[in-house]
């Protein structure tokens, strides 16, 4: 008794509970990240394709093909409540998550099916999945290969031909993406800055004959380079409409398929395992490179990712420099008294303040307050329609930084503090003014600080959405922030977002099985870039940490 009393008068209970509760958390945040890594992840392994007979409890069968999806064994009361026949002394059924495709011929991409029910299960090298851009995958078999209708290749000899003119419609899909959305684009956007131009001289009064006469000849000009353009992309519409493929589905029907709607296509169960490992690393690129498609749930995230790192730039560059100049108005020019002690506790308040309650104040002071008396002031010519008087990029960035504006000033100050005093004296005593005592002494010292707060803010404005939702991010962004066109940053622009893609795809989906694992993949992503950017504040800190660690001796 006396030496159970004594362990606890050493505190060795609570080390141990405070060692299990470490433990305890490791394991859940390892478990998190793990589950969800590999739900995200498997999605792009190449799953084997099945063809098997399905028997539905009246009596009739029907082929199926697909990929199996999920498996698992519910009551057999529940499947019994959708209408299935099950025998009473049955008491759990194994269910099958098919994913058949072919949207466009039976009107479902997933369908569940009984285990027992599925029959005569082969697994044809013959079978091919072709990923389109719009209806989703088609499962079945290659027939032939048509060029203007007429088929040119059958039986054997389809595969290789299906290759080398499903590359040629993809390099003219580039090519004509290409034309579009950079070309045709940018003039676009320098007819709708003629346009402005314009108007803005007709509000000054200053829309001269000559001035006049100038801006018809730049949009002469820029309409020769039009009709020149367009010329040439009717003839690359033309060229990639020559070719489509012919493939059998599993109800037998024929399905010919123009090959500017086919994105790929691959015979899963003919690869080896180092061919599957090539094409799982090839799925993963697209999906971090290419543009989303069909709601979102398929394509790639590679605006998201970009709007999310180009945000949390800005949003650093914004809320950095302010952050530091209140730390250092606070600890060292402030009299330190009830006011500046009323301030501090106001900034340690702001940091549990809902960060929904941020982006109500970011969209009625900066979009509508802000935005509106700029565009006032600045845009008259672009009235009624908005510039900056509309949720964007610039506006979220802000919101944010106020957002994580306390973090920064509570870090920095703790930095500040944490400067011997002695420092202060022997550089005031050597001549130095305070301005250049705090700028050549006190900030390099407490510059880690800093970047801890960075780091803390970088983590919490990575990951917010709800403010967002409101002051600039969207479902499908139609161009990215950056671009080509003058003046290449157009802050006022609205982005794409990982945090509301995962939102927007787990929630808003009208084919909630196809995006499932699209979140588990975003989200998996989404860590992956939040722990990117802060490794790269974490090694910029620790550099500064050994630069100026003699001085703190």
């Amino acid at each position: 008794m006396d030496s159970l009393k004594l362990w606890f008068r050493k505190g060795e209970p609570w080390v141990w509970l405070n060692a299990g509760a470490v433990a305890i958390s490791v394991v859940m945040v390892v478990g998190l990240l793990g589950l969800v890594a590999v739900r995200g992840l498997s999605h792009f392994w190449p799953h084997t394709i099945i063809e098997g007979v399905y028997t539905e409890p009246d009596g009739s069968s029907y082929t199926i093909i697909g990929e199996v999806a999920d498996e698992e064994w519910v009551a057999a009361s529940r499947v019994r409540g959708t209408g299935v026949a099950i025998p009473e002394e049955v008491k759990v059924v194994k269910r099958m998550l098919i994913k058949t495709g072919n949207r466009d011929i039976t009107g479902l991409d997933f369908r569940w099916l009984i285990a027992e029910n599925l029959q005569n299960v082969t697994t044809p090298e013959q079978l091919m999945v072709v990923e389109r851009r719009e209806w989703g995958n088609f499962y079945g078999y290659l027939v032939a290969v048509k060029e203007n209708g007429r088929v040119v290749a059958s039986g054997e000899s389809a595969l290789a031909e299906l290759e080398a003119r499903l590359e040629r419609a993809l390099d003219l899909t580039e090519e004509i993406h290409e034309i579009e959305n950079a070309e045709i684009g940018a003039i676009n956007y320098q007819l709708e800055r003629l346009r402005l131009k314009q108007r803005r001289l007709e509000l000054d009064d200053a829309l001269t004959d000559a001035a006049r006469l100038e801006l018809q000849e730049e949009r002469a000009a820029l309409d020769a380079q039009y009709q020149g353009l367009k010329s040439h992309l009717d003839e690359l519409n033309v060229q990639i409409g020559r070719d489509s493929m012919v493939a059998r589905s599993m109800n037998g029907a024929e399905k010919e398929i123009p090959l500017k709607l086919v994105v790929q296509f691959k015979q899963p169960n003919a690869m080896s395992f180092f061919g599957k490992v090539a094409d799982y690393f090839h799925q993963l690129w697209l999906f971090l490179s290419d543009d989303p498609r069909e709601a979102n749930t398929e394509g790639g995230v590679f605006p998201a990712i970009f709007g999310t790192v180009l945000m949390v730039i800005l949003m650093s560059v914004i809320v950095t420099p302010f952050g530091v100049v209140a730390a250092v108005y606070l600890r060292e020019y402030a009299k330190q008294g009830p006011l500046t002690r009323t301030i501090r506790v106001a900034v340690n308040n702001l940091a549990g303040v809902p960060s929904i309650v941020y982006g109500v104040f970011g969209l009625g002071f900066f979009v509508y307050f802000l935005g509106g008396n700029l565009d006032a002031l600045f845009y008259p010519e672009a009235a009624p329609a908005p510039v900056f008087g509309t949720p964007g990029l610039m506006w979220a960035s802000i919101t944010l930084a106020l957002l994580t504006l306390p973090v920064v000033i509570v870090a920095t100050e703790e930095g500040l503090t944490r400067i011997p005093k002695s420092l202060r004296e022997g550089s005031l005593a050597l001549g130095a003014t305070k301005f250049e005592t705090i700028t050549k002494v006190i900030l390099p010292m407490s510059s880690p600080a800093m970047m801890t707060g960075l780091i803390l803010a970088i983590a919490r404005a990575a990951g917010e959405v709800a403010p967002l939702m409101l002051v600039g991010v969207v479902k499908l962004a139609p161009t990215l922030p950056l671009d080509g066109n003058f003046p290449y940053l157009h802050l006022e622009r609205k982005f794409m977002h990982l945090g509301f893609h995962i939102y927007d795809v787990g929630f808003q989906s009208p084919n909630v099985e196809a995006a499932r694992p699209l979140v588990y993949a975003t989200a998996a992503l989404l860590v992956v870039v939040i722990v990117a950017l802060n490794l790269t504040a974490i090694m910029i800190r620790n550099r500064l940490r050994e630069k100026y660690r003699a001085l703190e001796n």
